[in-house]
């Protein structure tokens, strides 16, 4: 009862009656329930003509004299927009960024670094995230979340392994591809000539789980590979052999 929401019009932007409502629920009045009408409508226009996902003011501050000040404040950027802001994209410092997520973005694929042990490469971020509950249901970690995407080749199968194995917790890699747009067959191959490429550089076991268009054939070319790989169908499968893994 003490959350208070006000849903705003995209086509509108903020009504003037909003902005008093924001001030009203937080008990203001006189100097400083105008400042904080203003202080709002500012915000949003803020938020909108910068083209953000988020503008998270905490904590705002009412100052003995009524004035209403932004004490902390946190911006995120939508990547997707910053062609139209580019003395924003020229403000980027790369440094300050997670080093192996900026190679995977220039690489084109999208990754987040985790704190857990099991590698993931999978294509779909819906998938990605539900590889992830897999993983801590069958008692493990998730390492990254690894979108590799619908093109799924032997190049960017090798750039996706060389991306999870910088990180030393890696103890297992669960490949987790379903096969709508990619054929099975085609994933599985380059999963076998990447690490063949690789070479000693792959030293964790990888589980390889794929469903779809030609599943059968990926799955049989993985099982003769010889390689250091085992391959799974249906999700309970692969999550067994992960925690056989980890065990």
């Amino acid at each position: 009862h003490l959350i208070f929401t006000e849903e705003i019009d995209p086509a509108t932007g903020i009504l003037p009656f909003q902005a008093r409502k924001v001030a009203f629920n937080l008990g203001l009045s006189g100097a400083a329930f105008k400042e904080m009408t203003k202080f709002v409508t500012a915000l949003y226009t803020a938020y909108d003509k910068s083209d953000s996902s988020l503008f998270e003011i905490n904590p705002v501050l009412k100052t003995s004299d009524d004035k209403i000040m932004a004490v902390d404040a946190k911006v995120t950027l939508d990547d997707n927009a910053l062609f139209r802001h580019k003395d924003y994209a020229e403000m980027r410092d790369e440094r300050e960024e997670n080093p192996t997520e900026v190679e995977a973005k220039k690489a084109g694929l999208n990754y987040v670094d985790l704190d857990g042990n099991v590698g993931c490469m999978v294509n779909g971020a819906g998938l990605a995230m539900a590889t992830m509950d897999l993983i801590k249901q069958a008692g493990g970690e998730p390492a990254n979340f690894l979108d590799v995407g619908g093109t799924a080749d032997a190049k960017r199968v090798e750039e996706a392994f060389r991306l999870i194995l910088k990180d030393d917790k890696v103890e297992a890699i669960l490949v987790n591809i379903f096969g709508g747009i990619v054929r099975c067959d085609r994933v599985a191959q380059g999963i076998v000539d990447a690490y063949k490429n690789m070479g000693d550089d792959i030293n964790v076991p990888i589980i390889v789980r794929l469903q779809g268009t030609n599943a059968d054939k990926a799955k049989e070319l993985i099982d003769n590979s010889g390689l250091n790989v085992e391959s799974a169908v249906q999700f309970k499968e692969a999550a067994d052999k992960v925690h056989e893994v980890l065990s």
